[in-house]
């Protein structure tokens, strides 16, 4: 219930199927030792994710 209500509150924290798919496959692509990993997940998956908004997710 809880994330139910952020995803009210946050807009942006809601991920398509799309977006899901394009982050897996940016993980990968990306490793824990690439520079800025955080910031090229995010355009890899575009929209308007933010660096932080995919380390969390």
């Amino acid at each position: 219930m809880a994330s139910s209500s952020l995803r009210k509150h946050n807009p942006s924290s809601s991920w398509t199927p799309k977006q899901n798919k394009l982050f897996e496959k940016a993980l990968a692509l990306y490793d824990k030792e690439t520079p800025e990993r955080w910031q090229n997940v995010a355009k890899a998956v575009g929209g308007n994710k933010t660096a932080e908004e995919v380390k969390k997710h």
